[in-house]
């Protein structure tokens, strides 16, 4: 029996999910974006270059696995006008072109180099992704046991939220002065101005309000075990309930949120590994991190019985006090061996790309939050026309 057309539906999430990987790609192959230059060579010139003298499997095989996810996203975004070699082949001249265009401009980038190495390995790993995406397409979006299962167990059109938390254990990579201390761009920025500057800023505020007497004050009313471990607690109720929005309360909701939960750890544990110069896993669990992880856990699921409104109004309030601790307390002096133990220079766009994540993952958490409510008031508003 032939399946019948109207049971195919597009992915939203599948797009969104693409054009979100996309910009990944982008911002791991330009990064730092600084030093622009021109050496005189055209920008495809390196196609044309013979082959690196020195060449190592491990970069071979990074470019081919970081373009599979995108093959892959090509054949479920094109799905249903899309199906079978068609997607696969579109998937491989997608991926080419956008790895070629990579190259091109690396050509004026000092910290990069131009490779039809590189280009090749990505074009093969967009084929690659494609090309074992593409059987399970249908059964994935129209009628196998993944798709029922999202459908019985997840609310529809909640793509941008399924995106923004799936996020977020990658945003947690990043060393941070305590576990999960998330969006501390605000203190970043204060420190980068000098004392004029700084001044001329405060001259504008109540002098109660001044930003250098309030992290002796803050650390003042509790241990820095005990700040950590509100920070961490914060944190992961705000995460942990913004992961419960989109979930359906006939759904076993206590065990996706301890998956999330031991995902976002098990990324915390590998980033660590990775660029840990020591090979230490685990210097984030001190004592406050656990209790913090306890408490937040033990907050989310007594959070789950109430309505969706109230969670996320709580989740307003965890991520707004936790950015106000995070940013207006003083670093743990310990961070910084923490930090010298990072490999700053390996993986420099992914060192990059986690950074940036942390810094503006819990304000994109506000703004849809933001948007939510906005959506909520309207539809209330409209029923009373």
């Amino acid at each position: 029996m032939s399946e019948k057309p109207w049971l195919r539906r597009p992915s939203a999430l599948a797009r969104q999910a693409l054009v979100l990987y996309a910009a990944l790609i982008v911002y791991g192959s330009w990064y730092p974006f600084s030093g622009w230059r021109s050496l005189g060579l055209a920008p495809f010139a390196y196609l044309f270059d013979p082959m690196p003298q020195y060449l190592t499997a491990f970069d071979v095989v990074t470019n081919v696995l970081g373009y599979m996810p995108f093959g892959a996203l090509v054949v479920l975004a094109v799905y249903p006008r899309w199906r079978g070699p068609l997607a696969v082949a579109l998937a491989f001249v997608l991926g080419g072109l956008l790895s070629g265009v990579m190259e091109a401009v690396q050509t004026y980038l000092p910290t990069r180099v131009a490779s039809n190495l590189d280009l090749a390995a990505n074009a093969l790993g967009a084929l690659l992704g494609a090309a074992i995406m593409s059987p399970a397409t249908g059964a994935l979006l129209d009628r196998g046991l993944l798709r029922r299962l999202r459908l019985l167990w997840f609310e529809r059109d909640r793509a941008a939220l399924a995106c923004l938390v799936a996020a977020w254990p990658f945003a947690t990579m990043y060393p941070a002065p305590r576990l999960f201390g998330l969006g501390n761009w605000p203190r970043a920025l204060w420190l980068r101005f000098d004392s004029t500057m700084q001044d001329a800023l405060l001259a504008w505020t109540p002098p109660g309000w001044h930003v250098g007497a309030w992290p002796a004050l803050a650390a003042a009313w509790l241990p820095d075990d005990m700040w950590e471990a509100v920070i961490t607690t914060l944190n992961l109720f705000a995460a942990l309930a913004l992961a419960s929005l989109p979930v359906r309360r006939h759904a076993p909701r206590v065990r996706l949120l301890l998956v999330f939960l031991v995902t976002t750890l098990c990324v915390k544990v590998g980033a660590t590994f990775l660029q840990s110069q020591s090979g230490l896993a685990f210097d984030w669990a001190t004592p406050g991190a656990l209790a913090g992880l306890v408490c937040g856990t033990a907050a989310a699921l007594f959070a789950l019985p109430l309505r969706r409104g109230a969670r996320a109004a709580l989740a307003s309030v965890a991520l707004v006090v936790a950015l106000v601790f995070v940013n207006l307390l003083p670093v743990n002096p310990y961070f910084d061996a923490v930090l010298a133990d990072w490999r700053q220079g390996r993986y420099l766009h992914f060192n990059g790309l986690a950074h940036w994540l942390a810094w503006i993952w819990p304000y994109a958490a506000l703004v849809w939050l933001a948007f939510a409510v906005e959506q909520a008031w309207l539809k209330r508003r409209m029923k009373h026309v």
